[in-house]
């Protein structure tokens, strides 16, 4: 038996996913880093096993109700963990919270900013002193009453109602209206009230076109109406609506995504005039802190927020130290370029787990376990120094780190490192090393000590010349400040800076209208799908076929089953209790809900019935349940549905499973599912493509193969973009585009350009030393 006080978590018989009955000790309060290639099992070990086993035991301490629905999640599989502390998760969650969620609500740094201006602002002479719920825009008391606090209003003119004034009412003149019936509906009012239906639009009178676009009236008329001369059309009370009302209406009440969009292209989002786009009341503006309101402390950097409090008075230096000694943390992560009001859907998933991680720095827990999925994601080198700190500092905190992670400095940092292999899906699942970092080198299977102690220098490689230049700008958007840009073409092109220097800003300014792009295609890490429904045989088309393999086997033709029956997303062949997702959503009360495995089809998603049709012994589930690499040699023979694996297999996803869920992807996954969708297309023309961060969630083994299918794509004639931090791929590009110096107002310029062994020694660059390194020191 384990002492109370045993020095590590013990791990015994750990199976789920892709673990093979893995037994490891990891040591307490040290920073633990787990690797593998992408699939190899790391992340099952750290978040599947141990931050889940941490979580189900802490579910078990509370109500018997809490309990009951945990139960029906299902524990992880492993045969017992001992000496484990409670644990704090902090994942790279890729769905984005709502426009209303920013940077200060994320951090609480909005709270204490609003604390401030309630005890220590500066109000006019004779106002009443505000709570500090009437300084947030999402308070009754605080937000502005025109806009609702949001700060935006949306208008709407008769150039983006009517684009086509050559047209009359009766050939469509008016766009914004609705289709079929309703859209008719209108017309035989406006008809009915006198209007000229058929006379084009722009030799209307201004008077008529402005009552028919803008009123608010709602007349009501008895319509006739003159449609089919053999159909008998009954007359009828029609209400008028006018086209503003609407697309308002349309867009402000409306359940339908498709509807809610079409509105929008009728919209013109402007700030709103009563509160400037601050989204807050009068009362609150006009109260100030060191000669500024909110809104406009809010809007600065947070390093130039943590200048703006020094020196202030002495009521509220208590407070103003609070707000610093939170700001500094996130400083120190690299993000001192962000703004209180920064939304934060717009922020990539890096960004955001690092702000999760320098609040848990203020939180001061101790002896607890902080598992964190790889935290450098986003990062440039120079930010991934500032990050090891950080780590080190919740360690000596007392707490124990656990670390997934890729990046080898990170890697290098670690006390003890989890080496998790040898290659990815069945493949994998072993621990190959559970150690001291150094003792690694020892281990032949392992992928990552080849890159670990890898000390040859980078292979010298002939950098391309360039068919043509893309000339991008001036842009000004962000912090991007008339910056213009040229990207040569036919060749691979890396733009590299720190965080928020502008990189993402740059690229997004690329569109297939310009000349010399051709097609266009950008691949990023969002979600290829956000329910169980979605899953990597449905995004790349390849269900389609396999679907047409089933349907034409004998069995299937002597049923009568078309292919309709071998999907999950139609009645008939699906299992109705989950609807075909295989998994039923169990919604606990104060946490997100989560899926389990159906009770009455186990997660086969398909009826009994469906299920006995087989094609060589399988049947559309245990197709389903293949591996892309076992799919492979399964489908040889099946040319439709080779190709499409054969790119998947190009690009390292053959550890993964046809119908593995899209909720379980990591956002790397994601990026190269979509980047095998498009390999698999017979490309004709040049092609322009473009991708934010590709290697975000690779090992650097995984990153060698996905480089040879994006040079390979330049060899063919393509161009390649990739916004990028990793500089062994800096390193094998042909030409570097660097901005900065810095993020946030301290970046926004084009610093270096040129190939890379001339960017690595440019003066004033933070990447140059780096790439000097990866370029003379390889690895």
């Amino acid at each position: 038996m384990h002492s109370p006080h045993d020095p590590y978590v013990r791990v015994r018989g750990a199976r789920e996913h892709n673990l093979q009955g893995v037994d490891v000790d990891i040591p307490r309060d040290v920073l633990a880093v787990f690797t593998g290639v992408s699939g190899s099992g790391k992340s099952s070990l750290a978040f599947g096993t141990i931050y889940a086993e941490a979580q189900r035991r802490y579910f078990e301490s509370v109500a018997p109700y809490a309990r009951r629905l945990i139960h029906q999640v299902g524990a992880p599989k492993v045969g017992e963990i001992t000496g484990l502390p409670p644990a704090v998760s902090l994942q790279q969650r890729r769905s984005a919270p709502t426009s209303r969620s920013s940077v200060g609500t994320v951090t609480n740094l909005s709270n204490s900013l609003r604390m401030l201006f309630s005890r220590a602002g500066d109000y006019p002479e004779g106002a009443a002193r505000l709570d500090s719920d009437a300084f947030s825009p999402n308070t009754a008391a605080g937000a502005c009453p025109e806009c609702h606090g949001l700060g935006q209003v949306h208008r709407t003119t008769e150039e983006l109602l009517v684009p086509d004034p050559a047209l009359s009412i009766r050939e469509g003149a008016i766009a914004a209206w609705p289709g079929a019936w309703q859209g008719k509906n209108l017309r035989d009012i406006l008809d009915t009230l006198g209007h000229d239906v058929d006379r084009p639009w722009r030799e209307l009178p201004a008077e008529d076109r402005e009552w028919i676009l803008f009123t608010d009236e709602q007349p009501v008329v008895t319509v006739h109406p003159v449609r089919d001369a053999e159909r008998i059309q009954r007359p009828y009370q029609g209400t008028y609506m006018s086209a503003r009302r609407y697309v308002m209406k349309t867009f402000s009440d409306t359940k339908s995504p498709t509807l809610r969009a079409k509105a929008e292209r009728f919209l013109s989002s402007a700030p709103c005039p009563a509160c400037g786009g601050s989204r807050l009341r009068p009362e609150a503006l006009a109260v100030t802190f060191a000669g500024r309101n909110i809104a406009e402390l809010a809007a600065l950097p947070l390093a130039e927020l943590a200048r703006a409090l020094r020196g202030t008075s002495e009521a509220a230096r208590v407070l103003t130290a609070d707000l610093r000694s939170r700001i500094a943390p996130v400083s120190e992560l690299g993000l001192g370029y962000l703004s209180l009001d920064r939304a934060t859907p717009t922020l990539s998933a890096g960004e955001l787990q690092r702000l999760r991680l320098a609040t848990q720095l203020r939180s001061g827990l101790f002896g607890v376990v902080y598992v964190l999925d790889e935290p450098s994601a986003g990062l440039h080198p120079a930010d991934t120094e500032a990050l090891l700190t950080v780590l080190e500092r919740l360690k000596s905190a007392g707490n124990s780190v656990f670390v997934v992670e890729h990046h080898l400095d990170v890697v290098r940092g670690a006390d003890w490192l989890v080496d998790v292999g040898p290659r990815a899906g069945e493949h994998g699942g072993r621990v190959l090393h559970s150690g001291p970092v150094a003792e690694l080198e020892r281990v032949a299977e392992s992928a990552t000590a080849r890159f670990l102690f890898d000390r040859s220098p980078a292979p010298v490689r002939d950098v391309r010349s360039p068919g043509g230049q893309l000339k991008i700008g001036p842009v000004t958007r962000h912090n991007l400040r008339g910056v213009t840009a040229e990207f040569p073409l036919g060749v691979f092109t890396a733009v590299t800076g720190v965080s928020g220097s502008g990189k993402s800003t740059l690229i997004g300014e690329i569109k297939e209208e310009l000349s010399g792009v051709g097609r266009l295609v950008s691949v990023d890490q969002k979600p290829i799908g956000r329910t169980p429904r979605s899953n990597l045989a449905t995004y790349t088309g390849l269900f389609d076929v396999v679907r047409k393999v089933f349907a034409a086997t004998q069995e299937a033709k002597r049923r009568d089953y078309g292919v309709g029956r071998f999907s999950f997303n139609v009645a008939g062949g699906r299992c109705e209790t989950c609807q075909g997702e295989g998994f039923v959503s169990v919604e606990l009360l104060f946490l997100p809900s989560t899926y389990t495995p159906c009770p009455d089809c186990g997660g086969a998603r398909y009826r009994p019935e469906t299920l006995e049709v087989t094609y060589r012994e399988r049947n559309i589930a245990q197709v389903l349940d293949l591996t892309v690499e076992a799919a492979a040699d399964f489908f040889a023979d099946t040319p439709a549905v080779a190709r499409s694996l054969t790119t998947l297999l190009d690009v390292g996803l053959g550890y993964l499973r046809l119908g593995q869920p899209a909720t379980e992807l990591s956002g790397g996954e994601a990026q190269r599912i979509k980047l095998a969708s498009e390999l698999q297309r017979v490309r004709r023309g040049h092609t322009f493509y473009l991708l934010d961060e590709p290697t975000t969630g690779l090992h650097p083994a995984d990153v060698e193969v996905l480089m040879r299918q994006l040079h390979g794509l330049v060899d063919a004639g393509h161009t390649v973009v990739v916004v990028e931090h990793d500089m062994t791929v800096v390193a094998g590009a042909d030409w570097v585009i660097d901005l900065g110096p810095g993020g946030g107002d301290a970046g926004g310029r084009i610093v270096a350009v040129g190939p890379p062994a001339e960017v690595a020694g440019a003066a004033g660059s933070r990447t140059a030393p780096y790439l000097a390194r990866a370029l003379g020191q390889g690895r």
